[in-house]
């Protein structure tokens, strides 16, 4: 009888110590952040695909942990007015989305995108 309460307190002791245990990995898991680009009008045609079109290529975004998850000028409304191009693009953490929205030719990209269009960004942190 005795071995059954000892085999019983083994068994919670290796439950609580297991769920401590993912508890704490999961803490130290950074959760994903996304940047968000919407684009209510574009001004000037000619100028966004010059300036940024044709210069956020997806090798660029690569080389500094980011890819597309959405670009696209196909959205459809369901309530309100939708934006003319959407972009969606994750990253493994906010501080990397930070440091891509921070160099140089991301700048040069961004100047140009408020320039020729009245649009929107800004970084969302995800679920871990």
């Amino acid at each position: 009888m005795r071995s059954n309460y000892r085999m019983a307190l083994t068994l919670l002791g290796g439950i609580a110590l297991g769920g401590g245990l993912i508890h704490g990995l999961h803490a130290q898991t950074k959760a994903p952040a996304y940047v968000v680009v919407a684009i209510r009008k574009i001004n000037d045609a000619d100028a966004f695909k010059a300036g940024v079109v044709d210069k956020a290529t997806p090798d660029s975004l690569t080389a500094a942990g980011g890819k597309y998850v959405i670009r696209t000028q196909s959205v459809t409304a369901l309530d309100g007015t939708p934006p003319q191009r959407f972009v969606l693009i994750a990253f493994d953490s906010v501080e990397k989305a930070k440091a891509w929205n921070d160099s140089a030719g991301q700048k040069e990209i961004n100047a140009a995108r408020m320039k020729s269009t009245d649009s929107l960004s800004f970084i969302i942190e995800g679920l871990n």
